[in-house]
């Protein structure tokens, strides 16, 4: 079971990888003007003062699911270290096995509220598609086996299989965006940090 998480893992890097290439296909758009800002400074924006939500209009206006999301992605993160750590194997220290169990229980809440939110709101409702609710019900699994891992650790014969139902989902649903929101996040802070957009320059009074 061990060796079919690795197989999933690497199916799934293997694959989201060659959707990266592909984008690649379409060329590249030659600029012509002239570079008013700094490419390096806009994808450390893009990486750093970008993701707070006063700089995100939407995510300003909705805090509290910011935060979910944030703990949400923070649970799903370190169990995936979690996983790591079952596979090689490596021992975890008691304080740092309590850090997991928060972080994992933070995320199991966070993800169900959100799933709640998104088919409670009429207007969040009419946008959904089964993906939505199909890559959001993979992911909790996931978390809520590795919790019970954490306590159990007999419980390996279900954590692998909500590992891997996981893995083979994430290239084909929305999960794959854990991995294209960094290469999209270096496009954003190249384009608009060549532009001299971000950062923002401090106004001249």
């Amino acid at each position: 079971m061990k060796y079919a998480v690795i197989a999933s893992f690497l199916f799934a890097a293997a694959s989201l990888t060659i959707l990266v290439l592909k984008t690649f296909s379409f060329g590249k758009k030659e600029l012509y003007s002239e570079p008013k800002g700094s490419v390096k400074k806009g994808i450390v924006y893009a990486f750093g003062k970008g993701m707070m939500p006063w700089e995100k209009e939407s995510a300003g206006n909705h805090l509290p699911t910011y935060i979910g999301g944030v703990l949400y992605h923070g649970g799903i993160f370190l169990s995936m270290a979690y996983l790591i750590t079952v596979i090689v194997p490596i021992e975890i220290p008691p304080a740092v096995l309590l850090i997991f169990q928060v972080f994992c229980g933070l995320g199991i809440v966070t993800g169900l509220g959100l799933l709640v939110k998104r088919y409670s709101k009429p207007h969040m409702r009419a946008l959904s598609v089964p993906d939505d609710a199909v890559a959001n019900i993979l992911v909790d699994i996931f978390l809520i086996a590795a919790f019970l891992h954490t306590v159990f650790p007999g419980m390996t014969p279900y954590f692998f299989p909500a590992a891997i139902l996981m893995f083979l989902y994430m290239p084909f649903g929305k999960i794959r965006h854990c991995f294209f929101f960094f290469y999209v996040r270096i496009l954003f802070g190249t384009f608009y940090g060549r532009r001299g957009v971000f950062p923002q320059k401090p106004r001249v009074t």
